[in-house]
């Protein structure tokens, strides 16, 4: 069982202080630990999103879910909120330690995910102390760095929270990061040495055969065709659809097709947060709808139903309708859910929507394009997104930030954009000809799966976490065969 030790206990502990259905990183750590160390695995999370189904079914996989902050708070006056910033954390404190401590066996090992990192790692510290166990940090940003979008870096707040980051940061028996940027943050002024583990596909991450695009876009036709009543280049000529038949495919006897005159589909995941600006995509679609027609000498007056009648009807423009399906939850999704409903364009549509677990990987494995709009509070991580994309040989536009060519190779795999204008352009010259004649896009979807071929999250993380896992590990198995 992989070198922990003689007198091992035989388990770990895995700790998100948030929604584990929205942290899959975690949940790989999971099953790698369950898979890979034969370990039996013991997941402290909230709930609220649906784990994929293999965590959910492995036999050494047990999740523990904790009472979340109480509703009730969130709705008082925002004179009480430095107070609900002090309570809050106590509270997930008591919480945790808990769970930690109480409601779960004793592990071997702790792995926690930072941030939030108040008050997880002092949580974490203190059950690993009591429990004789090795805790490892998993860094996947800078939890003060998040902070600070909201307050300000120059909030004593902020300042509070990065010390308490730093200094339980520098407590744990190992760490994890995400990239070699933040790899560098860690050692150079934190004193933490890191290991990176580049976040990779799991294996449900593929391409999507044609049988199972067309089941899935069936499954989907209610949320493609008129959501909230709204009518659009999408939803037109929907009605008449076959029952054999979907918005991008249609199926005679055994056999599948892909239309050829389907839109485009592109698809962006989300937490609609203040770190994505979810603004430079909607200004982005417009500027390609209203290029389009300029290129076309459409006038502005023509009605968008006579254009939407001859799309349903199969008129071939050289330029496609575009279809974005945006997944995900958060704060800010309502309000722009609201400037899209405002929006009248002739040729591009969105469609908001939460997939399952099992879904998402085939709408990926699906869809023409991502487009990621992750900027990193801390400039040092990388969209998994991104990641779960390459994996399904989707290529990707991306916003381009400091350590995002760690992952993005542009011209490759993928392409890099700064502004609303940019991704415009990058949108007219990959999709100019679809579906049959877009070169670049072609090269850039086999540069994809390329990188999705040379690594996935079995083999990087039995290359670089296994073998620390199990040497952070080891002094706590000696003092325990000892006892």
């Amino acid at each position: 069982m992989s070198g922990i030790g003689e007198s091992k206990r035989g388990r770990a502990c895995v700790v998100v202080l948030g929604d584990l259905g929205r942290s899959p990183r975690m949940q790989y750590h999971a099953l790698s630990l369950a898979r890979q160390m034969s370990l039996a695995v013991d997941i402290v999370a909230y709930g609220g999103s649906e784990p994929h189904s293999v965590i959910l079914q492995h036999p050494s996989i047990h999740i523990h879910t904790m009472n979340q902050w109480p509703a009730i708070f969130k709705t008082l006056p925002k004179i009480f909120y430095p107070f609900m910033l002090l309570l809050k954390p106590l509270y997930q404190f008591l919480m945790l330690l808990w769970f930690l401590c109480a409601r779960v066996p004793a592990p071997d090992v702790f792995i926690v995910q930072n941030p939030p990192s108040v008050p997880t790692l002092v949580a974490v510290k203190w059950a690993s102390s009591l429990r004789r166990s090795a805790f490892i940090v998993d860094w996947h940003n800078f939890g003060y760095t998040l902070l600070g979008l909201s307050l300000g870096r120059s909030s004593r707040f902020v300042s509070v929270y990065h010390w308490i980051e730093k200094r339980f940061g520098k407590m744990a028996d190992g760490a994890l990061c995400v990239t070699k940027a933040m790899q560098h943050e860690l050692a150079q002024n934190w004193g933490i040495n890191a290991t990176v583990l580049y976040d990779q596909p799991p294996e449900f991450f593929r391409p999507t055969s044609l049988e199972d695009k067309h089941k899935m876009f069936y499954r989907l036709d209610k949320h493609l065709s008129q959501p909230a009543g709204v009518r659009d280049c999408i939803s037109i000529g929907m009605e008449s659809n076959g029952p054999d038949e979907t918005l991008f495919t249609t199926q005679v006897g055994n056999d599948v097709h892909l239309k050829p005159n389907r839109p485009a589909l592109i698809v962006s995941s989300t937490s609609w947060t203040p770190d994505e600006n979810f603004g430079i995509l909607l200004e982005a679609a417009v500027m390609y709808d209203r290029r389009v027609a300029a290129m076309l000498n459409e006038d502005d007056s023509t009605d968008e139903e006579v254009i939407w009648k001859k799309l349903a009807d199969g008129t071939q423009y050289p330029y496609p309708r575009l279809l974005f399906i945006i997944t995900g939850k958060g704060p800010e999704k309502e309000k722009y859910e609201e400037k899209i409903r405002k929006l009248r364009l002739k040729r591009v549509g969105f469609r908001t929507m939460w997939l399952s677990a099992e879904d998402y990987p085939l709408l990926l494995g699906s869809s023409d394009l991502g487009v990621c709009l992750h900027t990193s509070s801390s400039g040092l991580d990388l969209p998994m997104k991104v990641v779960d994309m390459f994996g399904c040989g989707l290529p990707v536009c991306a916003v381009s930030y400091s350590c995002i060519q760690e992952l993005v190779k542009v011209d490759k795999n993928g392409l890099l954009f700064s502004s609303s204008s940019e991704l415009a352009e990058e949108l007219m010259m990959l999709f100019k000809g679809f579906p049959a004649e877009c070169n670049q896009l072609k090269s850039l979807r086999y540069g994809a799966l390329e990188t999705s071929g040379s690594s996935r999250w079995d083999t990087e993380w039995e290359e670089h976490a296994k073998p620390l896992i199990t040497k952070a590990s080891l002094p706590f198995s000696n003092a325990l065969s000892v006892t």
